[in-house]
């Protein structure tokens, strides 16, 4: 069974696709930039500022599923400036500090990501009956 997850607590898709999609208990969130769900706008410049707030689309989706934070069992981390990997990673490990266990994870340096970001953030969570 195929499930479409959406909410206004994060930011519309900016094209044809969804927010999230559960399929066997398992969600799929498709990448977040950092944009400020209410504004529709990037949160700012900084890839700090940035990260956070993909973040944070991240967890509004998977609570939209009814999961949270701990069901994240698999993350990509997609970056402009493959430099900015130790700040990433200060931000993320803030943002999965009460988790007990972390989710696996990839970061990749790309080349250029939609509206200019610095960052998207992809999740994948899983609900454990």
């Amino acid at each position: 069974m195929k499930k479409t997850i959406t909410t206004d607590m994060a930011p519309n898709a900016l094209g044809p696709y969804s927010q999230g999609l559960e399929v066997n208990k398992v969600l799929y969130c498709s990448g977040q930039i950092g944009i400020d769900p209410q504004k529709g706008k990037l949160v700012g410049l900084d890839v700090v500022e940035q990260a956070k707030q993909a973040l944070q689309n991240i967890k509004a989706i998977v609570n939209a599923d009814g999961l949270g934070v701990d069901d994240i069992v698999k993350v990509t981390v997609f970056m402009t400036n493959i430099a900015d990997f130790a700040r990433v990673n200060e931000v993320y490990a803030e943002f999965f500090k009460s988790a007990p266990l972390l989710p696996a994870r990839s970061a990749v340096g790309v080349q250029a990501l939609p509206a200019d970001a610095k960052i998207e953030i992809e999740a994948m969570a899983a609900k454990y009956c």
